[in-house]
């Protein structure tokens, strides 16, 4: 396995330069931070992800004020009390995507992370305790318990929500397969615990955060080899994409 440190000047190549690199890449929360983050975000982010999986993100974006007056803002305990008849008719509703399957994912959600609530005290208290070191188990736990939270759904609202997590993204994917570090289906036990131990080794190597390090290992692969003019930096930095 490639060490972090040819990996990481191999990225900063591609892109420009170790400044250029630092602009691009992004951090997660810390802990305290993460455990500000209320109940009904949580939820918000979860439904965000689902509705995005197979659609176009930009329309989600552009409907999302919808979806916060449709379900109340995401209040959990206003959302379990919701009987059938009501979840159609939210389904239904013009102001977000008409998806009944997707739609009734938001009551299953907030029922399940009630639990957590009553367990943890809140469920970023209970992201927040989640050793990074085991960032999959997170997701099979999430695909196991929520509903559609499986694949990179999970992982993409846990990023969002400032979890520390990498992603599996199409470049992530091929460097672990150009390197031969895994062969087969992506998400099965066997390539996620490789790519788990690869990346806390790397994280023992750097110091770095896995959603650092997972944008690192994109940037050092594939065509994306854009960088970026001395101009840019004296630019107001734009929110980047997750790889």
């Amino acid at each position: 396995m490639e060490s972090f440190d040819k990996i990481y000047h191999r990225a900063a190549e591609r892109k420009g330069g170790e400044q250029a690199l630092a602009y691009l890449i992004s951090q997660p929360l810390t802990n305290d931070e993460l455990v500000r983050v209320t109940d009904s975000d949580v939820l918000a982010e979860f439904t965000r992800a689902i509705f995005k999986s197979g659609f176009v993100w930009r329309i989600i974006e552009i409907k999302w004020a919808g979806f916060e007056e449709v379900f109340w803002g995401f209040d959990i305990d206003k959302l379990i009390l919701m009987p059938d008849d009501m979840l159609e008719r939210k389904a239904a509703d013009t102001k977000i995507i008409r998806n009944y399957t997707k739609v009734k994912t938001v009551r299953d959600n907030a029922q399940w992370l009630k639990e957590i609530c009553e367990e943890y005290g809140s469920v970023s208290q209970w992201l927040a305790q989640w050793p990074a070191d085991d960032v999959v188990g997170l997701w099979q736990y999430m695909k196991k318990h929520g509903s559609r939270l499986g694949g990179n759904t999970g992982p993409y609202a846990l990023r969002r929500l400032g979890k520390d997590t990498f992603i599996l993204s199409s470049d992530v994917e091929a460097y672990f397969r150009g390197h031969k570090l895994i062969d087969g289906g992506l998400m099965t036990k066997r390539s996620l615990t490789t790519i788990q131990n690869a990346f806390n080794q790397w994280q023992k190597q750097s110091g770095y955060s896995l959603q650092e390090l997972s944008q690192i290992i994109a940037y050092s692969v594939g065509d994306n080899r854009v960088g970026f003019s001395a101009e840019t930096f004296n630019e107001d930095k734009e929110s980047q994409n997750d790889e």
